[in-house]
């Protein structure tokens, strides 16, 4: 006897449909699942044995099994395929009315006494199940994760003799029902740039930064205050919309790192790796292909303390990212693309020892070495990093002072000001961002007057700025003079625009 259900797979963060062919015949007992399946989804045939066992039904020891996983060019990896496998099987041996299978989606790993478990990238799954029309079958740990896409038909189980028993009309379950996303001024987050004493310049550079979508380099001595600068970053952007959320979501459920209390991505991600990741950790990949660091910043801030230690091969791999907004991991036969959209920001000290230019504590570090520091960052990274900023050591009688900053709503709501001027300027390019403008679009959306182009053209002979300083400075510029409110760029744009690329005369 043959019978059909279907399941699901991923590739990247997206999911496909999978047609679960299961077929019985006469022959020499054996059970054999093909279709490119891995390690993982071979197991299957001894979880989905002793689950149908467990739970009351009759395995056909004596029968030849076959499970066909279609497309056969698609490796299928992961436990998704328990659950579908085992219906498919008590259909093929009349245990179960194959009538209404076709109208589901299932998925679910099974324990050996029945039971259903949660799956990693049950989010994809179930936007893949929207998009081909189809009801879902979940575990009921993934029921608060599905509950946030509107038009899917989710029904929740909790063991293999319950989703018999629902697919044969014996019991009923409601469908998970379809929950509103929280509005961003509902999210709190546990920081605040009121925090931040001192550093006003880094604040207002974080604050373009965040209004133009710029990459930021922050340089400073140890305990400065250079992370937490950059982890206040996040509560300063636009609240996620509903599609980055979903967006972030898929990458988050697919990494396997949402549970019952967090079932969807609302706040901005902020990761920070250390500096000794390996490649694979950073970009994605691995045997098991799974999302890397700079993917779970999508739609976020990604931090990157101790810039220079990190390994030069890792660092290439931003480069990217950080242009086009994806990584592409490429294998033998298969090439997975991961979203990332991303602000980095990354964090250094000016020198091996921490403290060239600091007032309060010698350098003891000679000019090689700290040649030798700063070259472990490569001229084409720097290149996608507009705006390099000094943050100083924080007097002491500033630490003391009870004064509170400007709080995180108010610069807030400044860089959605600013965004939604950009997102007028760019309607209908693919870009959403001055950071993300090319040369054509510097000369159409920045045109500078006279007297603001000598300025520029006296700043980059007089401080001896570098030729890629220039494009950088006018979309900077361009971006300040969003914030304030300005259709043209004036002089003291392009001015404040000058201090965040001045360190590139004194460093590099």
């Amino acid at each position: 006897m043959f019978a059909r259900t279907y399941s699901g797979v991923i590739v990247g963060v997206d999911a496909h449909l999978v047609e679960v062919e299961a077929d019985t015949s006469l022959g020499l007992p054996h059970f054999n699942v093909v279709g490119l399946p891995d390690a993982s989804v071979q197991e299957a045939r001894e979880r989905v044995r002793s689950a149908i066992k467990n739970s009351g039904f009759d395995f056909p020891y004596n029968k030849r099994l076959t499970i066909n996983l279609a497309p056969a060019d698609i490796r299928k990896e992961g436990s998704f395929f328990d659950l579908s496998i085992a219906i498919g099987l008590l259909a093929a041996t009349e245990q179960l009315d194959r009538g209404n299978l076709g109208d589901f989606v299932i998925i679910g790993e099974l324990a050996l006494e029945g039971t259903v478990r949660g799956v990693s990238g049950a989010f994809s799954i179930a936007l893949m199940a929207r998009r081909e029309r189809k009801k879902l079958i979940i575990p009921n740990q993934n029921a608060e994760e599905v509950a946030f896409i509107e038009g899917v038909e989710a029904y929740p189980v909790s063991s293999l003799a319950e989703t018999v028993a629902f697919l044969s009309g014996n019991i009923e379950i409601s469908p998970v029902p379809f929950r509103e996303m929280p509005k961003g001024d509902e999210v709190a987050y546990d920081v605040d740039f009121s925090d931040v004493k001192g550093q006003e310049h880094a604040k207002r550079a974080l604050e373009v930064a965040a209004a133009g979508g710029h990459n930021v380099l922050l340089i400073g001595p140890p305990g400065a205050g250079k992370t937490m600068l950059a982890k206040r970053l996040p509560t300063i952007l636009p609240p996620l919309s509903l599609e980055e959320a979903l967006e972030t979501t898929k990458v988050y459920s697919v990494a396997g790192l949402l549970s019952n209390n967090t079932p969807i991505v609302l706040q901005r991600p902020f990761r920070s790796p250390h500096h000794t990741i390996s490649t694979p950790g950073l970009a994605g990949g691995g045997t098991v292909p799974r999302p890397g660091e700079i993917s779970l910043a999508h739609n976020g801030v990604l931090f990157l303390d101790e810039f220079p230690e990190f390994r030069r091969d890792s660092l290439e791999v931003l480069r990217q990212p950080l242009e086009e907004g994806y990584v592409s991991i490429s294998r033998a036969k298969l090439t997975i693309t991961y979203p990332a959209r991303f602000t980095l920001v990354a964090a250094m000290n000016p020198c091996p020892c921490g403290y060239f230019g600091d007032l309060a504590k010698a350098c003891t570090c000679s000019p090689t070495q700290i040649h030798k520091y700063l070259a472990k960052i490569s001229g084409p990274l720097l290149d996608r990093i507009d705006i390099h900023i000094e943050v100083p050591r924080i007097p002491q009688e500033k630490l003391l002072q009870e004064t509170v900053g400007e709080s995180s709503e108010r610069i807030r709501k400044r860089v959605a000001r600013a965004r939604e001027i950009q997102a007028r300027r760019f309607e209908g390019t693919n870009i959403h961002f001055n950071a993300h403008m090319n040369s054509r679009q510097i000369r159409e959306f920045c045109p500078l007057s006279s007297e603001v182009k000598e300025v520029l053209r006296s700043a980059i002979s007089k401080l001896d700025l570098s030729a890629r300083a220039y494009d950088r400075i006018i979309k900077v510029a361009r971006t300040i003079a969003d914030l304030d409110g300005s259709e043209n760029i004036e002089v003291y744009h392009i001015g404040e625009a000058i201090q965040y690329r001045a360190l590139d005369r004194k460093f590099w």
